[in-house]
C-alpha cells in the first residue's frame, strides 16, 4: 500500500500554542455540576489551526455521572458504558482495580482536530499531552476513543484506507500511554510514570521538528 505523502509544514511549529478554555452559566443544575466541558484552541500567532474537546467528569457531585454522560452525546455513552457503573455512576470494579486512586474524576478526550496542513507529524499526540497535564488534576483515569472525526480533507477512499488511518491514530495515543480498555475505549493513569516520560520524549521530537524546519527554510534561503 502506498503512503500518503506528507507535504511540509506550513509554519515553524514552534510557534504553536493552546488556549484553554471554560465557560460556566452558573446554571446551579446536577448536570452542571457532573460534566466540565474544556474548549482548546491550538493556535498559531493568533490564526486558529486546530482544535481539542476534553470533559472533565466529577463522579461525587452533580447527578449520576453515567446517566449525564449518556445524555450528553453517543461518543461519551460509549465511554460511560466501558468505564462506569450505571447504577451508582462511579467506576466499574473492574476498571477501578487497574487505576491508582489520584482522585476522583474521569478526563475524558473527546476531539483533537488539526488543520490539513498540519496532520502526518504527531502534533495531535504532543498537544494533547501537554493538555492532559492541565487539566488532569483531581483525576483518576484519562479516557479515549481513537479515530478519525474529520473527513474534510476527502483522503479515505476505501475502507483499507479508513482502517489503516485509524491504526496509525490509536498507535499514537498508545506512545502518550493509553492502552486499550475496552471496545474502542483507551485508558490512562494520571499516576503513571509513562505518562511523564511519555511526555518528556513527546516535547523532544517538538523542538526536533522546529528545528528541522527552521533548518529546511535556512536551505531555501541559500543564494
Amino acid at each position: 500500500m502506498t503512503e500518503l505523502s506528507t507535504p511540509p509544514l506550513p509554519r515553524d511549529p514552534s510557534g504553536l500554542r493552546l488556549r484553554i478554555s471554560y465557560s460556566d452559566d452558573l446554571g446551579d443544575t446536577p448536570q452542571a455540576d457532573t460534566l466540565e466541558r474544556w474548549d482548546i484552541a491550538i493556535l498559531h500567532e493568533e490564526t486558529e489551526v486546530g482544535t481539542m474537546t476534553f470533559y472533565k467528569v466529577h463522579l461525587d457531585r452533580g447527578r449520576n455521572a453515567f446517566r449525564a454522560m449518556e445524555e450528553e452525546s453517543e461518543e461519551l455513552y460509549e465511554t460511560a458504558q466501558a468505564l462506569l457503573d450505571p447504577e451508582t455512576g462511579n467506576f466499574t470494579e473492574d476498571a477501578g482495580g487497574q487505576l491508582e486512586y489520584a482522585g476522583s474524576a474521569l478526563l475524558v478526550m473527546d476531539r483533537v482536530t488539526g488543520d490539513v496542513p498540519w496532520r502526518g507529524y504527531g502534533l495531535g499526540a504532543i498537544l494533547a499531552t501537554e493538555a492532559i497535564h492541565r487539566l488532569m488534576a483531581g483525576c483518576r483515569a484519562v479516557a479515549c476513543s481513537p479515530g478519525i472525526t474529520d473527513l474534510s480533507d476527502g483522503r479515505l477512499k476505501s475502507r483499507a484506507e479508513w482502517d489503516r488511518v485509524n491504526t496509525k491514530i490509536a498507535r499514537g495515543w498508545e506512545r502518550v500511554g493509553f492502552r486499550l480498555y475496552q471496545g474502542t475505549v483507551y485508558l490512562l493513569s494520571p499516576a503513571s510514570l509513562e505518562l511523564e516520560a511519555q511526555r518528556q520524549a513527546l516535547r523532544g521530537q517538538f523542538a526536533k521538528l522546529g528545528a528541522s524546519w527552521r533548518l529546511s527554510q535556512a536551505r531555501c534561503t541559500r543564494p
